[in-house]
């Protein structure tokens, strides 16, 4: 809704790979004979006073879906379930990535001079930075 087109790119790339993770979970958890259910979820949070703000709060949700892979690692260790321990390794190194595309794309804000209180020439160079950013590759398509 502000125009910010690579932003929205990036979010909906993002997202997409997401549900892919969310997927590989379903899937597991079928082929294991465990009974996927879904309780509610509480809403996302929708108003930020800033680019930078949503970019902080997506590096800080991933920060905190590590700390709950690792946790599934060490439960999952501790009761020698070797099997879901060798499945969440996948996740671990992928949260790695995760973390550090955000990592990234704030350190590419400070770069180019936005800092979330400016909306002209370095927001704009930000958006359109996003735009090639999403699906953790960096300008010119190599990895993060």
């Amino acid at each position: 809704e502000k125009g910010l087109d690579g932003a929205a790119k990036f979010f909906r790339t993002h997202s997409q790979e997401e549900e892919g993770h969310r997927d590989r979970i379903f899937d597991y958890l079928i082929e294991t004979g465990q009974s996927v259910r879904l309780g509610e979820l509480p809403a996302p949070q929708a108003e930020f006073s800033s680019l930078m703000d949503v970019i902080q709060a997506a590096y800080e949700h991933e920060k905190r879906v590590t700390r709950l892979i690792k946790n599934i690692a060490e439960q999952s260790f501790a009761e020698k379930d070797y099997q879901t321990f060798n499945f969440i390794q996948w996740f671990i190194a992928e949260q790695h990535e995760e973390e550090a595309l955000f990592m990234t794309v704030l350190d590419k804000a400070k770069v180019l001079g936005y800092t979330g209180q400016d909306s002209g020439e370095a927001l704009y160079l930000f958006d359109q930075y996003l735009a090639g950013a999403h699906g953790g590759e960096k300008e010119g398509g190599e990895n993060a």
